[in-house]
C-alpha cells in the first residue's frame, strides 16, 4: 500500500510539473526575448535565467543547458533562505540577492509573484548598472509570467489549474509580532 501511495505521489508531482509547463510555453518565447535583450544591453551578463519560485526553468539564455536545471534548484534554495533572512531582520518581502565569487556575481531578483530572474556576470561588471537593468527586465518578466497564468486559467472552471496551483507565488512573511 505505501509503494502506491508512493508511486501515486510521484505520478500526481510530474503531472503538476507538467500542467506548469504547458501554462509557461505562452509566455516562454517572450521571456526568452527579454533575456536575450538584458544580455544585450549589460554585455557583462554570461548567463539570464528564469524560473518559478520551486526552481522549474522557465526560460533560459546560457551556454550549458544541463546547468540551468541546477542553477534553477539551487535559487529555489537561496530564495528560501533570502525570505527567512529578510523575515528575521525585519526587512520586508524579498527583493534581489547578490553573491560574490572569485570569477564573478550570481543575482536573483524576483519577478512578479511566481516567478525569479537569475543572473551570472562577469566579474568587472558595474553591479549599479547590473541591478538597474536586472530590476527593470525583472518586473517585464513577472508580467509576462504571471499575466500567461491568468489568462490560462478561466475564472469558474473548477477543472482548470489556477494560478496558484500552476507555480506557487513567492513566499510573504509578515514579521513575528511581539
Amino acid at each position: 500500500m505505501r509503494r502506491a501511495l508512493r508511486q501515486r505521489a510521484g505520478r500526481s508531482e510530474r503531472s503538476e510539473r507538467s500542467e506548469r509547463r504547458q501554462l509557461m510555453t505562452a509566455a516562454e518565447a517572450e521571456v526568452l526575448g527579454e533575456l536575450r535583450r538584458l544580455r544585450a544591453r549589460v554585455p557583462q551578463v554570461t548567463g539570464a535565467l528564469a524560473a518559478s519560485a520551486d526552481g522549474l526553468v522557465l526560460a533560459r539564455d546560457t551556454a550549458d543547458a544541463d546547468a540551468a536545471e541546477g542553477v534553477a534548484a539551487l535559487t529555489a534554495a537561496a530564495l528560501g533562505v533570502g525570505l527567512r533572512l529578510t523575515e528575521a531582520t525585519g526587512q520586508g518581502g524579498f527583493r534581489e540577492l547578490l553573491v560574490r565569487g572569485e570569477h564573478g556575481y550570481v543575482a536573483t531578483y524576483a519577478a512578479g509573484e511566481s516567478a525569479v530572474l537569475t543572473l551570472l556576470a562577469e566579474p568587472r561588471i558595474n553591479v549599479g548598472r547590473l541591478h538597474l537593468e536586472a530590476r527593470r527586465s525583472s518586473a517585464r518578466i513577472g508580467e509576462l509570467v504571471d499575466g500567461a497564468l491568468h489568462r490560462r486559467t478561466p475564472q469558474g472552471d473548477p477543472r482548470q489549474v489556477t494560478a496558484a496551483q500552476a507555480i506557487p507565488p513567492l513566499p510573504s512573511h509578515k514579521p513575528k509580532e511581539a
